[in-house]
């Protein structure tokens, strides 16, 4: 995967877009906390849709100039045989992902009839009564909860483990199909990826290039990678769409090039204002024009990268800033100093102190180490501790199930929400691993990590305070916030 550069033309087209949203004021707001477009444009057909959030307006580019959502594009076309395409849960509004008050909106709409509603993925059980309203808005209930959808997996053969218990309050789950409930990841930003799905779970192939890794980050020699997005959209359209067959090479290769020319992040703050202002290099248009390969600034050196901490520089130019908006932009520019450098350390954490063997002092950039992407730039899958039937924070993992499993070698005992990446490797080390997202356009995409256990930036915040024991002030805690949003 190369850096990515935009065609002139569709820069034009996104800064003028942009320039539209920090000039020309707030898009409509539809009173759910989207909203649709700027002004005078149709969401449906526009080359960049800006939307309202929590903290702003974020803006979604489509760098090669065609529309955000093409109608007549098999991205947003019914595929399958339920009334579903990639754009029913992949949409603008959320960042090309999907959440709660989206959810909440089309079931109200529909009265829980629309094509996001369909037992395969959006209940919580295959089995759950849809058979009236209230019933369906129990079934729903993840789903209008935290816009998780299900996905079904079953251990392995095999495997270092053995799936001994299940607790499912929904009564479907077993050793023949584990429910897991994730969020739909963002359809923009791909230009980035070091891998695909939560889990990792898509394959990918390499070729003569750059550095190389295989699925656990073990390298292979310089090649370029290419992840089988095709492959990714094929297999969403045979299981979320319920598709009779497998899509097209056409049809799959126009889904990818449209994926992979989407950009989205927040625009504007509403207190700081335009996000790429006086020297700052916020929103979708910047980031579009960022360089990136396959183990860029890896904080391992597992590719000979030289590392540094300073992975994010957007806000550099807002160091002390003054004046109307100063005190707000000086909290953006704190926050990403802390993010960059305030040290902690790192204990505890499967996939990175049990490869190097002891405890680290790092950032949040030694696992969040793409420049200004903020994801990882090989394959690092890691357990955190956000799987845990009560993850630390006080995060919300409610609802979900609980399975235990044992260690065929040893008899050691994990209850996890979510094997994670377990579940493709059949590896007792990789149990609750997921990869780290891509961090730019967060504020349009509540709630966070894999199962939505943090509602907002400020419970994730709370979470790594916590969890590594940071000892972050009430101010540095907001200072983050702000810089997070930002993104």
């Amino acid at each position: 995967m190369k850096s990515s550069h935009v065609p002139s033309a569709a820069c034009a087209v996104a800064a003028a877009a942009l320039a539209a949203v920090a000039c020309g004021g707030p898009p409509e707001d539809r009173g759910d906390g989207a909203a649709q477009g700027t002004e005078g444009t149709d969401a449906r057909s526009a080359s960049s849709v800006s939307t309202r959030n929590a903290h702003g307006i974020a803006l979604t580019v489509n760098v090669s100039g065609a529309p955000v959502v093409d109608p007549d594009g098999p991205f947003a076309r019914a595929l399958g045989t339920n009334g579903r395409s990639c754009a029913t849960c992949h949409v603008p509004e959320a960042g090309m992902s999907l959440t709660p008050a989206l959810v909440r909106r089309a079931f109200d709409r529909s009265g829980g009839t629309d094509p996001l509603f369909r037992t395969n993925d959006g209940s919580t059980s295959p089995a759950a009564d849809v058979s009236t309203v209230e019933a369906r808005r129990r079934a729903y209930a993840l789903l209008l909860d935290r816009a998780l959808v299900r996905v079904g997996l079953r251990v392995p053969a095999g495997a270092e483990f053995s799936l001994v218990g299940v607790e499912d309050p929904y009564g479907f789950a077993s050793a023949a199909e584990l429910s897991l409930f994730r969020r739909p990841l963002p359809a923009a930003n791909l230009a980035f990826l070091s891998t695909v799905m939560w889990d990792g779970r898509e394959t990918f192939r390499c070729a003569p290039g750059i550095p190389c890794s295989d699925a656990n980050g073990q390298p292979t020699g310089f090649a370029t990678v290419h992840f089988d997005l095709s492959d990714q959209a094929n297999g969403a359209t045979l299981g979320h769409a319920q598709a009779a067959s497998p899509l097209s090479d056409a049809e799959r290769e126009a889904i990818v090039a449209h994926e992979s020319a989407l950009f989205t992040a927040q625009a504007v703050d509403d207190e700081a204002g335009p996000l790429d202002a006086d020297g700052a290099r916020g929103g979708p248009v910047a980031l579009s024009r960022e360089p990136f390969h396959f183990g860029v600034n890896d904080a391992f050196g597992a590719f000979g990268e030289t590392f540094t901490p300073r992975a994010m520089t957007l806000f550099d130019a807002w160091v002390g800033a003054r004046g109307r908006r100063g005190e707000r932009r000086a909290a953006i520019a704190r926050g990403q100093e802390l993010f960059d450098g305030r040290t902690f350390t790192i204990a505890g954490v499967a996939g990175l102190n049990d490869v190097v063997g002891h405890d680290l002092v790092g950032t949040c950039t030694t696992c969040h180490d793409t420049p200004n992407a903020g994801d990882h730039s090989v394959p690092a899958p890691l357990r955190i501790g956000v799987d845990a039937p009560h993850p630390v924070g006080g995060l919300d993992a409610s609802g979900l199930p609980v399975y235990t499993l044992r260690n065929d070698a040893t008899g050691e005992l994990v209850r996890t929400s979510d094997p994670g990446r377990a579940l493709v490797t059949g590896r007792w080390a990789d149990v609750g691993k997921f990869k780290g997202p891509v961090l730019r356009g967060l504020a349009s995409r509540p709630p966070y990590f894999h199962n939505g256990s943090a509602r907002t930036l400020a419970d994730v915040v709370r979470f790594y305070d916590e969890r590594f024991s940071i000892g972050l002030s009430a101010r540095e805690q907001a200072d983050l916030v702000a810089f997070l949003s930002a993104l």
